[in-house]
């Protein structure tokens, strides 16, 4: 069984910039890249709001850079998703694609959420290319463009209040004739000129030409009846799903399954568990706050490890 002294779960921009530190400390993390290698930065076009590239990049080249970074300074990659961990003892153990096992002194999880998609047609084809989740990273695109929004609680609110500061319109498509979202979140967007509704409406499927969207294909809970609402952009916004259920409740998590960690550290319920990014912040979900608190989980695990050595030191010569 080969045995680290780090682990980092996840190469999203948390995970890349823990392994990053990581390394750079001689630490010599091994990186298990999960479902989904470079995290949800992969599935973007351009990256505006990440500093340092005034001409923005594209979310790939972005995280492929980070990836090469953290090789630079020794960091190990492991293609392959994490499947179990037990964390009752150290060192602990994960087990990845079910197969091979691996021990470490020390744990970063930045396995990230995963956002909730509507599975219609059409709408897996065009992301990255009119269909996003996150308003605020692709809001700017669609400047002087009618947008929908499709939700009905308080990140749909939210997400179409936001993008009323570029588009011309924004329609909050929502399956049932009543919303979710809490009254002043409710108050806040009908009061907004700019948003439009479409209530006890189903999606049925992203409309688009060869190149970006068109409109959404929606079907009328009452009548039946199926129309198409035209717009340049779909902003699905039904919530995300922390990928957290390998750990099996052995971690303090959140009714919703967001990791909880000791502010202002990124410390666990686990001592020598580390958490950063998505998996642990339901609040931002930004590209910068996952890089910024992956710095903080692998500055995190380096104190951790020299006190451990420290105790095991002190406790050896007494």
């Amino acid at each position: 069984m080969d045995k680290h002294r780090v682990m980092i779960l996840g190469t999203g921009p948390a995970g890349l910039t823990a392994a990053i530190y990581a390394a750079r400390a001689n630490l010599e993390p091994l990186v298990v890249e999960g479902a989904e290698p470079g995290g949800q930065l992969t599935t973007t076009t351009e990256v505006e709001n990440f500093p340092g590239f005034p001409e923005g990049v594209m979310g790939p080249e972005l995280m492929e850079n980070m990836r090469q970074q953290a090789e630079r300074f020794g960091a190990k990659f492991l293609t392959g998703l994490a499947t179990s961990a037990k964390l009752d003892q150290r060192p602990f153990r994960v087990t990845v694609d079910d197969d091979e096992e691996f021990e470490a002194d020390a744990l970063i999880i930045s396995t990230g959420a995963s956002a909730k998609w509507l599975g219609i047609s059409g709408e897996a084809e065009m992301m990255g290319r009119g269909v996003s989740s996150c308003a605020t990273c692709d809001g700017f695109f669609f400047r002087g463009k009618p947008v929908i929004v499709v939700g009905g609680g308080d990140s749909a609110m939210e997400e179409a209040t936001f993008l009323t500061k570029f588009a011309t319109e924004v329609t909050i498509v929502h399956r049932r004739d009543t919303l979710r979202a809490s009254k002043v979140m409710q108050d806040r967007a009908k009061a907004n000129p700019k948003i439009k509704w479409a209530l006890d409406t189903e999606p049925v499927a992203v409309e688009a030409n060869e190149k970006t969207v068109t409109g959404l294909r929606v079907r009328d809970n009452a009548s039946g009846e199926e129309r198409v609402l035209a717009a340049d952009g779909v902003f699905v916004a039904i919530g995300h799903r922390p990928n957290t259920e390998f750990l099996e409740n052995q971690l303090q998590v959140d009714k919703v399954g967001y990791i909880v960690t000791k502010e202002p550290s990124s410390a666990t319920s686990v001592e020598g568990v580390f958490a950063c990014g998505d998996v642990m912040d339901p609040v931002y979900r930004q590209a910068v706050t996952a890089a910024g608190s992956g710095c903080k989980a692998a500055l995190d695990v380096e104190k951790f490890l020299e006190a451990s050595v420290t105790h095991d030191t002190s406790a050896a010569t007494a």
